[in-house]
């Protein structure tokens, strides 16, 4: 049987003859406007006053918003905001995290028709080199600082989207504090919590990341409110809720599962998961469509990534551990022994390894991959006949068409 995949806005066509093959893709969704939507959450806010009465008697706002590895509808919601901030003195940050600085392109994308005008006011986190104020320390040990910006300002915006987080249970809120705008330590010590098996993808409760993050955003006294979308397939925003920056994270994250977590009956020995823009840039990016999708897979069973990775590794620490040892045990003991920003990368990686076979279909070179354990195809199609012959006819297969954002989970109906 012959399917059509969609891989980076491309159709292309992929032939299998024999096997079961489940297609699995979210729920759909109605289609609304946007704008609208998001202006009729500011007029609702959960446990918080409106966006009218939070900034009546502000007079230094900072705005906090992602950076392009996320399509949050950023210019929309400014869009939706302009008339409460545009005679206010406001500045953005891009919450980069430790992530590189946004392009001028993914500027563009970000603030789309507003970069022009507001251009002046934009800034961009460097979680090594800015100026840095100390809050404590969590109950977990992470030190936590944040950039002084957020201290200086007497309220702060979040404009934020929610989706599956492969160890922080979900993005969204929290997370635009830390690792947003954190200090690299900061960053550095809560990700090493992602080694512990409560760190879960679309779990709060118990998920040790997710509570330090809490932690963390509860150490910052300057009021916040907080904007949060939650998008479809095609980008679009089709939840808004704005407010307290806890409760909001928690609405939004119930409609992620609904949309976001289809159910299937049975694990299956192969996948084939897409990643799709933005999260198909590099390698560090798309381990998430592994993280979000292996757990409907069978032991010893073949996953095979598409993602283009264009832009090559990305942060490179997990690489070069990872390519330093020589079986995915050594890469377990030197992660235990000496962990630095990225290694919790490897150590999810090598888990699946450990007992999977993980197979990419990219743009990098072959040997790259080889180095880390990973087999790389120049076609989607040659990796499915390879899986096939390895597996079977009957071998079971599964597609999914958006990894990056899809978190399939075995349900008995």
């Amino acid at each position: 049987m012959n399917y059509k995949i969609s891989v980076d806005s491309n159709q292309i066509n992929l032939e299998i003859l024999h096997n079961p093959v489940e297609i699995i893709k979210p729920e759909e969704v109605a289609v609304f406007d946007q704008e609208k939507l998001i202006k009729e959450s500011l007029q609702n806010p959960i446990d918080s006053h409106d966006l009218q009465t939070f900034i009546q008697d502000k007079r230094n706002i900072l705005i906090i918003v992602n950076d392009g590895s996320r399509n949050t509808p950023t210019q929309i919601v400014i869009s939706a905001i302009y008339n409460y901030i545009k005679d206010k003195n406001f500045k953005f940050i891009v919450a980069l995290g430790t992530h590189r600085e946004p392009t001028q392109v993914e500027l563009d994308r970000i603030f789309g028709k507003f970069y022009d005008e507001f251009k002046d006011r934009i800034f961009c986190h460097d979680s090594q080199n800015d100026e840095m104020t100390n809050l404590g320390i969590t109950s977990r040990g992470t030190p936590i600082s944040i950039n002084s910006e957020v201290i200086k300002a007497d309220g702060v915006i979040v404009i934020s989207s929610v989706e599956p987080h492969y160890f922080a249970g979900f993005t969204g809120g929290r997370k635009s504090f830390l690792p947003g705008v954190a200090a690299f330590q900061s960053i550095e010590k809560n990700h090493k919590l992602a080694l512990m098996d409560e760190a879960k993808i679309l779990e709060l409760e118990g998920n040790p990341v997710h509570e330090d993050m809490m932690e963390a955003a509860k150490m910052v006294t300057t009021e916040t409110f907080c904007i949060l979308t939650v998008l479809d397939t095609n980008d679009k925003a089709f939840y808004s809720t704005s407010g307290n920056i806890h409760s909001t994270l928690k609405n939004a994250s119930k409609k992620v599962i609904e949309v976001f977590a289809p159910k299937v009956k049975e694990q299956v020995d192969i996948i084939i998961a897409i990643n799709q823009p933005p999260l198909n840039k590099n390698l560090y990016q798309s381990q998430k469509g592994l993280e979000n999708c292996k757990s409907i897979l069978n032991e010893n069973g073949i996953f095979i990534l598409v993602s283009r990775c264009n832009e090559g590794i990305g942060n490179n620490a997990f690489y070069e551990l990872m390519a330093s040892a020589k079986t995915p045990d050594e890469v377990f003991q030197k992660v235990e022994k000496n962990y630095k920003l990225g290694y919790h990368k490897a150590a999810k990686f090598v888990s699946f390894m450990q007992k999977n076979k993980l197979w990419m279909v990219s743009e990098m070179e072959d040997n790259v991959l080889n180095n880390i354990f990973i087999r790389n195809f120049s076609s989607l199609q040659e990796a499915v006949n390879k899986a096939v012959i390895l597996k079977g006819k009957d071998a079971k297969i599964v597609i999914i068409q958006n990894a990056g954002i899809t978190v399939p989970r075995i349900t008995k109906y």
